[in-house]
């Protein structure tokens, strides 16, 4: 009996740190990001490109590039204005967002004189109406680049969604009535700037994980720039 409940106590045993080892492996936290390009380039003006907008929504770049330069800035780096370097762009025959990106980083640098370029592309951009809710989203892919190598220093990806349920109450009268209501005040308001500001604000804001690193105009600039 002695010899059973040993056997079965090492079993146990086994079974227990087999267990343990799994629960290791599932829970294993992702490397951290790669930040070697981006500290050693220590980039202090960014130049905000038109963002591709591959979706059916035409007001989707202006949307997005309304709130791109606020995280920016707030971040620590100076940030061309956008109302200026459209105009730039434009006085130079470039008149589109692809265009503006299949421009050589050389080129880029010549006329804007910035360190780096942010590459932005709206992968989904609106808001799909239905019965039960409408929901609002926004998801963005970001690309940084050295206008002097033209290496790339970072990229990111947000998604934003803002769900609201259609319930008005009475049963299907009810459903339908709320869906309309909410589709006017969501035509009315454009809740999609709302919620690209939230994308570009998760997207662009540093210090978070996999995120962009203080620039030289913040005070955590010194600690974060360390290799």
């Amino acid at each position: 009996m002695t010899t059973r409940s040993t056997q079965r106590g090492m079993a146990w045993l086994g079974s227990l740190m087999v267990a343990a080892l799994m629960v290791g492996c599932a829970t294993k936290p992702a490397s951290s990001y790669d930040y070697t390009a981006l500290r050693a380039a220590k980039p202090a003006s960014i130049l905000i490109l038109p963002p591709l907008n591959p979706t059916p929504e035409v007001t989707a770049p202006a949307g997005v590039l309304a709130s791109a330069t606020q995280p920016l800035a707030e971040s620590g780096y100076y940030v061309l204005p956008v109302a200026v370097t459209d105009e730039m762009f434009r006085q130079n025959g470039i008149h589109t967002a692809h265009d503006a990106q299949d421009l050589p980083v050389e080129k880029l640098r010549s006329i804007f004189g910035a360190d780096a370029a942010l590459y932005l592309e709206v992968q989904q951009y609106g808001t799909v109406y239905a019965v039960v809710q409408n929901d609002t989203k926004v998801e963005l892919n970001a690309r940084l680049i050295d206008l002097r190598t033209g290496d790339k220093l970072w990229s990111g990806h947000a998604v934003a969604l803002d769900r609201q349920s259609s319930n008005a109450g009475g049963g299907v009268a009810g459903l339908l009535l709320g869906a309309v209501i909410n589709q006017i005040v969501a035509t009315a308001t454009d809740r999609s700037v709302d919620v690209a500001a939230r994308a570009n604000a998760q997207l662009l804001t540093a210090g978070q994980p996999y995120g962009l690193l203080y620039g030289p105009r913040s005070p955590k600039y010194a600690a974060d720039s360390k290799p």
